[in-house]
């Protein structure tokens, strides 16, 4: 065997001894013009000091911030509800937050009142510094139904127009970022493996909320579709 190749092949099984990749296999991810960073919620009721917290949502703000820079397109997402939606549980008398109740469209969680349009509570995190951001799709302003995902309201008949504007753009692959995980985020990939773009979650760009399990459950539907799990450093920024 010629001195390279058998070098190589050394390298390789000594990274593989050793619990490291070789470097063919840490290849970093490089998005195109067709890839677009889907940031969902990033709001300041979704953080610390908001009316629906998620633990240590803040944190995801620095992470999306620096990924951000290698896409040429970004969307954000805002939860954007009417005073008293029909996901608050202070419109079902009797009821408390995290309560389920059964709706025409099927199983409803019910929430704090939050993200009330115009309020402070859902303006987007002031440290989410994107400018090169084309799109903010507000969801859930139907005072009648709650919306979670990006592409879909929660009734799974009402389209947000995102599927169409992306595919009007070319995009064929979504990374997606953003509270949280097991709620939002999770509906959000999920729609958008089965409209048939490539999908994958930046799990560390993400916070969950994490009731009776669900973020495990999240993962675990998400990865039966063929979702990636990847992290914000498979990502190559420049």
């Amino acid at each position: 065997m010629p001195l390279a190749p058998r070098r190589l092949l050394l390298q390789s099984a000594a990274c593989t001894l050793a619990g490291v990749p070789p470097a063919s296999a840490a290849a970093r991810i490089k998005p195109g013009a067709n890839a677009v960073l889907i940031v969902v919620d990033v709001q300041n009721c979704f953080v610390p000091g908001g009316a629906l917290p998620v633990a240590r949502g803040d944190e995801v703000v620095p992470v999306i911030t620096r990924i951000a820079t290698a896409f040429d397109n970004v969307v954000l997402t805002q939860d954007w509800h009417t005073p008293g939606h029909i996901s608050f549980a202070s419109s079902h008398p009797g009821k408390k937050p995290f309560d389920t109740i059964r709706l025409g469209y099927g199983l409803q969680r019910l929430w704090p009142d939050h993200c009330v349009q115009g309020s402070q509570d859902a303006a987007l995190h002031k440290d989410l510094h994107l400018p090169q951001a084309q799109v903010i799709l507000r969801k859930g302003f139907h005072p009648q139904v709650d919306s979670y995902s990006a592409f879909e309201e929660a009734d799974r008949k009402t389209a947000t127009g995102l599927t169409g504007y992306l595919r009007q753009r070319g995009i064929k692959s979504v990374f997606v970022t953003g509270l949280a995980t097991d709620f939002c985020v999770a509906w959000t990939a999920l729609d958008a493996r089965r409209l048939g773009f490539d999908t994958s979650v930046v799990e560390d760009a993400c916070r969950a909320i994490d009731i009776d399990g669900s973020l495990q459950a999240a993962w675990k539907r998400m990865q039966a579709k063929g979702i990636e799990r990847i992290q914000s450093g498979d990502i190559d920024i420049g």
